[in-house]
């Protein structure tokens, strides 16, 4: 019941807020979000818990006012990811400003491919469609199952419309990893949300002073092809959504294949560090994260 309750909540987001006046859909969803920080829930106090590493140094009242803009933020997303099927290829365009575009350019132009690997930041749904429209270079990307199933499929139809190839992390029969490698041999793009480990079997890493875990996958899969790997940043300023593709991240060429791609982890992680701190509110993570805050079963050596 509490299944279908939610898909049934999300389809009449899809149906109904992509149609309202812009002005009364900002409202609405500010107000969604003052709400939820208000009655300071599970995911809002993770939030704060996940802000305190971000800046260690904020009191009480500091850390409660970047709760409340990065659930304004986190809505904002929700807001015009429910609208971006209406959005003109124009309006996509003029949404977002993207630095060190042209490196990307080079490795495609080159053949090699590329992984563009990004954080939960601002709006990974809007960079997808302008990547793939504006930008020119449909791509590949993974998502994780969700339940109900009706759900997750309405989530793959809503980003494959968006010109966004989707697999599924789990529950399928073709090989995730292999399927990747193959589009970035053939020279394609493939884009990854690389912040947070879903298969408790990812690199540790160092993140904010603390030990956590980031997938593998990004820095593996381009050592595996050759294909360039480029951390991303996201962030709101005002009515634009700014995007910045960070230097390549190479392998070193010393230690084990391993020991290279936790190493590569390691620099991405930093990059995304020093852009959530100096955009915290639009980094989306309400989940935990950090190995200290993981119940012991989630913690592997």
């Amino acid at each position: 019941m509490r299944e279908r309750l939610v898909a049934a909540a999300y389809a009449a987001g899809w149906a109904g807020l992509k149609h309202l006046p812009e002005p009364v859909a900002r409202g609405l969803f500010d107000t969604i979000a003052d709400v939820a920080w208000r009655r300071r829930g599970k995911g809002v106090r993770q939030l704060e818990a996940n802000l305190s590493r971000v800046h260690p140094d904020a009191d009480a009242a500091r850390l409660r006012e970047l709760s409340r803009a990065g659930m304004r933020s986190y809505l904002r997303y929700w807001r015009e990811s429910f609208r971006l099927s209406t959005w003109s290829r124009e309006r996509i365009a003029g949404a977002i400003t993207v630095k060190g575009l042209e490196q990307l350019n080079e490795a495609m132009a080159a053949g090699r491919g590329a992984v563009l690997a990004l954080p939960h930041m601002g709006n990974w749904d809007l960079a997808g469609a302008w990547i793939a429209s504006a930008g020119g270079f449909p791509f590949t990307t993974v998502a994780e199952r969700l339940k109900p199933e009706s759900l997750f499929d309405r989530f793959v139809a809503y980003r494959e419309s968006l010109g966004m190839e989707v697999l599924a992390l789990t529950g399928s029969d073709v090989s995730v990893v292999g399927t990747l490698a193959r589009r970035l041999r053939e020279g394609r793009l493939v884009c990854l949300v690389g912040d947070r480990d879903l298969s408790e079997a990812g690199v540790q890493v160092d993140f904010f002073g603390e030990p956590t875990r980031m997938p593998a996958g990004p820095a593996a899969l381009a050592q595996r092809t050759g294909a360039a790997l480029f951390p991303v940043s996201l962030w709101y300023d005002g009515p634009l959504l700014r995007a910045e593709v960070h230097p390549e991240v190479r392998p070193s060429g010393e230690g084990s294949r391993q020991e290279q791609t936790a190493a590569m982890t390691q620099r991405m992680a930093d990059v995304w560090a020093e852009a959530i701190r100096e955009h915290a509110v639009d980094w989306h993570m309400l989940q935990k994260l950090w190995l200290a805050d993981l119940a012991p079963r989630q913690v592997r050596s």
